[in-house]
């Protein structure tokens, strides 16, 4: 009924959950899938806050392998009996309320899981307003995201800051669950192909291949790989330097703001100028992506740098041989290496790209076996025939690990939302 008293029947243009058409489908019903829709009420906690500061510097009083187990695969903390008890001889100074057991270990535990797998200026920033997530597929803050069950006030005590009160759930729907609720869904994106099997199966949706406008004129160079960050950060900037001089913009993909900034800051000492784009240093992302496709021109990004933007190149780069992307990194999905190499050969223009492997990435640390990983280190050290395609091969086997989990905490957070439709819903009749 409108404000008068009168029907709005007639000017009903949306007809609730109906119908929804997704862009950058991907990244939403995939890499985003479950990521929590939450509503939420802030609760006093004056003394959570005086237990989070405790509790983190009870965490690093402790060591790992001695009192804890540090599980990088699956970015888990075990505390230990040696941990627990000397936890237990530091309880007294939490408040009463705090010194149980199962809560006081809680509150170590979470406070390593903030020091061991969550990085400033990778997992998050740190703003005047505080701690931010990071998104990890797009290099964009997420404004207003919250971790959850106290970590994001470990983090906070972690970084020297104010500790912010903590929040209650009353409701909470996963992004997957919700979309699921559409009667029709569809959407658009650029790499959805390698995610074809999982979106028929979690939303029965099938994926449609559109060619492109016009042929792409990409070249993809012969992968580099090296032992060590300092090898590969250098053999970067020397390639930047090399198509820099032919007059070639560059564009260089990072994984993380602070690879970001590490590798502004070497370029700085070689006197080459560039710009910067990434979750800090983000207010002039459509004035550098304006400008990126001009000769000689070198862009660092996460990779937030212009999703759904074409860079244009004028006539005399595309004579050169167009945009030349640097992925310093590889991501953990394939997907998303695909998507900042689609930055270069838009359109039908000219364009190259190049990957750079190194041992220390954060792909072969998690997602390789010991012995893959010692087997892999020889055949680069040593330069044994053909390392290189033995390293990309093993890159894209972790990569295949990563997904293969994240594909299972999908399947699990699915487990639940079909089994909460199944015993939680009902229906009522109602007198008429």
């Amino acid at each position: 009924l409108s404000p008068t008293g009168g029907s709005n029947r007639g000017r009903l243009v949306m007809r609730g959950i109906h119908s929804v058409i997704i862009d950058e489908a991907d990244n939403i019903l995939i890499d985003e899938a479950v990521t929590p829709l939450i509503i939420s009420q802030t609760l006093p906690g004056d003394s959570f806050a005086q237990c989070c500061r405790i509790a983190c510097d009870l965490a690093g009083s402790l060591r790992a392998g001695i009192d804890y187990l540090i599980d990088y695969k699956h970015s888990e903390i075990t505390l230990k009996n040696e941990g627990k008890s000397a936890i237990g001889r530091h309880s007294h100074r939490l408040p009463p309320t705090w010194r149980s057991l199962d809560r006081r270990n809680e509150l170590v535990r979470q406070a390593l899981v903030a020091e061991c797998f969550f990085e400033r200026d990778k997992h998050y920033v740190v703003t005047e307003d505080g701690v931010e997530i990071v998104d990890e597929f797009t290099g964009r803050i997420l404004p207003g995201r919250t971790w959850k069950q106290g970590l994001h006030q470990a983090i906070e005590a972690k970084e020297g800051l104010e500790v912010t009160d903590p929040t209650e759930t009353l409701a909470s729907m996963s992004f997957q669950r919700f979309f699921r609720s559409f009667a029709r869904i569809s959407g658009v994106s650029g790499t959805a192909r390698e995610s074809a099997h999982e979106l028929w199966r979690i939303y029965r949706l099938a994926v449609v291949c559109i060619p492109t406008h016009r042929p792409v004129d990409r070249t993809i160079e012969k992968p580099l790989v090296f032992s060590t960050l300092a090898e590969k950060y250098a053999a970067v900037v020397s390639e930047i330097r090399e198509k820099h001089a032919a007059g070639r913009p560059v564009l260089v993909g990072t994984r993380t703001v602070e690879a970001s900034e590490l590798l502004s800051g070497l370029l700085t000492v070689e006197g080459l100028t560039h710009s910067v784009l990434n979750a800090v240093r983000h207010k002039e992302e459509a004035e550098i992506i304006s400008h990126a496709g001009e000769a000689g021109r070198i862009t660092i990004a996460t990779n937030m740098a212009g999703r759904g933007t074409d860079i244009k190149l004028p006539s005399e780069v595309q004579a050169r041989g167009g945009l030349h992307v640097i992925v310093v990194e590889h991501n953990l999905s394939p997907r998303i290496d695909r998507q900042l190499v689609g930055r270069s050969a838009r359109q039908g223009e000219p364009g190259s790209a190049r990957f750079y492997l190194c041992l220390e990435d954060e792909l072969f640390r998690r997602f390789l076996r010991p012995f893959a990983k010692r087997r892999v280190r020889r055949a680069v050290q040593w330069h044994t025939p053909g390392y290189v395609g033995y390293a990309c091969s093993a890159c894209r086997k972790a990569q295949r690990t990563a997904e293969t989990l994240g594909a299972q905490q999908r399947e699990a957070v699915l487990k639940m939302d079909t089994w909460l439709e199944e015993h939680l819903s009902f229906t009522r009749s109602e007198s008429r």
